[in-house]
């Protein structure tokens, strides 16, 4: 089969043939028929922040991920001996460590979800990671209810699309900071004002709100508390990149305050979540009743999907972009 092997750390993406999977007793073989890129997907690829190499699992001078791509949806081909929730035909989806670049992947059972019904491998290949960590964010660590006001800053990118369509499907209002060039799109996934980061700074216009969702992390942790209710919440999702330290020094400096204040300050952290199948089985009922919707930006074929990452790393991509294989 073919797959993008990490060898080592660089910008380039090259597929490569190799022995496809054999499912053990508690996995899935699956055909996969589409993924995504995601910010995980090339931060392991380049190898940065740096400092992230010192966590055990990137590796220090060589990766130790074999194959990049953590969404993946496809269909069923066989199944280990202890599965019992899906059989050869299923189509599925799911959020995975690693292995979804490819054209066979085996998947343990707890990390797969049935694909909506309505959706198209390419759109729900552009679901798991992007809208997993939406939802984990707002619904569970943000803990938003009916009649909230939410402020998305990051709204047109792949979380933020998502977040926009979930907020106003738990039934809190929603703003959205993005660029100008994206307004009428998010506008379009529901969002009550769009504020033109360019033009004005979100943190000073004097309007509060019960949860800041911060997916781009453009403003410290004392200006943002400046758009939060006295017993708001803010959750931290990205941050600036760089080769270094950031993200990562940005959300660990802004959770070091979270004792000090008032307002809540929390991190979703869709990585080491425990329950990526139920978010997934929940956002998939959400797709299904109409209520979110992905937002692809591009579609590439797979031998094309060096050109899919380039395109990614350019920044401001509004919505996912998607790789069919």
């Amino acid at each position: 089969m073919k797959a993008c092997v990490l060898r080592s750390y660089g910008s380039q993406v090259n597929l490569t043939d190799v022995t496809a999977p054999v499912p053990g007793a508690d996995e899935v073989l699956v055909r996969v028929r589409a993924t995504s890129v995601n910010p995980y997907d090339w931060h392991h690829l380049l190898g940065e922040p740096r400092v992230a190499r010192l966590m055990p699992g990137m590796g220090l001078r060589t990766p130790k991920i074999g194959i990049l791509g953590c969404d993946m949806a496809g269909r069923v081909v066989s199944t280990g001996e202890n599965v019992t929730e899906f059989r050869p035909g299923d189509d599925v989806f799911a959020l995975l460590e690693h292995g979804g670049y490819a054209e066979y992947v085996s998947v343990p059972e707890r990390l797969l979800a049935r694909m909506p019904g309505n959706m198209a491998y390419e759109q729900a290949a552009a679901v798991p990671m992007a809208a997993a960590t939406a939802l984990l964010g707002l619904r569970d660590v943000g803990r938003v209810a009916s009649g909230q006001r939410v402020l998305v800053n990051g709204a047109s990118g792949g979380v933020g699309t998502f977040a926009v369509q979930i907020v106003r499907a738990l039934g809190a209002s929603v703003d959205a900071v993005c660029r100008g060039a994206n307004a009428e799109l998010v506008r379009s996934l529901g969002a009550d004002e769009i504020i033109d980061y360019a033009k004005e700074d979100f943190t000073r216009r004097g309007r509060r709100y019960d949860l800041l969702l911060d997916v781009a992390g453009s403003r410290s942790v004392r200006a943002c508390r400046r758009v939060l209710s006295p017993r708001g919440t803010l959750v931290l999702v990205g941050g600036p990149t760089g080769r270094w330290l950031q993200p990562a020094g940005h959300v660990m400096g802004s959770l070091a305050l979270a004792p000090l204040v008032s307002q809540r300050i929390a991190l979703a952290d869709i990585v080491s979540c425990p329950a990526k199948k139920e978010l997934l089985t929940a956002l998939a009922a959400l797709m299904e009743e109409g209520k979110v919707t992905p937002v692809i930006s591009r579609t590439y074929a797979f031998d094309d999907i060096d050109e899919a990452v380039r395109y990614q790393l350019q920044g401001h991509v509004p919505g996912k972009v998607v790789v069919s294989i």
